[in-house]
This record gives C-alpha cells, sequence and structure tokens, in this order.
C-alpha cells in the first residue's frame, strides 16, 4: 500500500509553525486562521505517527522528529525556491513576452 504524501498546504503550515514556533504567527503569515494551521498540523502528524510539536499553555516547541523533519523540509523548499529562481525569466523578458516584442 503506497502512503500518501503531505500536502504543500501541511507542509507550508508546517515550516511556518517551526520558524515561528506558534501557530497564530504561522497562520498570520500564511493568511489562515490559527485553527487551520493545527489542523494541518495534525493531519500530518496523523500520517507521520509521530508528534512534530510539543503543546504547552500559549506556545509550542518543536520534538526532536519536529526538529529532524523541519531541517528536511526547510532544505527541500530551499532547493525547489532555487530552482524556480534558476529557470525564472528575467522581469525584462517576461514583459516583453507579455506584451509580444
Amino acid at each position: 500500500m503506497r502512503r500518501r504524501c503531505p500536502t504543500l498546504s501541511e507542509l507550508n503550515a508546517f515550516t511556518a509553525a517551526a520558524r515561528h514556533l506558534s501557530f497564530s504567527k504561522a497562520g498570520k503569515e500564511l493568511f489562515v486562521t490559527q485553527s487551520a494551521i493545527s489542523h494541518h498540523i495534525q493531519r500530518l502528524e496523523t500520517e507521520l505517527g509521530v508528534a512534530l510539536f510539543e503543546r504547552r499553555t500559549r506556545a509550542v516547541a518543536l520534538t526532536p522528529a519536529g526538529q529532524a523533519y523541519y531541517q528536511r523540509v526547510h532544505a527541500a523548499f530551499e532547493l525547489l525556491r532555487q530552482g524556480t529562481e534558476a529557470i525564472r525569466a528575467p522581469a525584462t523578458e517576461r514583459r516583453a513576452d507579455r506584451f509580444g516584442s
């Protein structure tokens, strides 16, 4: 049986929450509610079968598994960003293509 890959929404929510150590701040960054971030994290943790965050009163902390996963997911997103930048046409070329010049 093939396991599903986490969605980009789940991974985005996870990396934002890990970076801020706050579901509320992650929600503000991604323009969603704290509850949406929490749901994404819960689905991700369920899929992985491991807790990524330790929930505390008014705060969260990454578990060791969460820290390890964050490093890998962050690195993967960085590769995607670099690959996108490497192939993206300069703004002047994009404008010329859009206006048929």
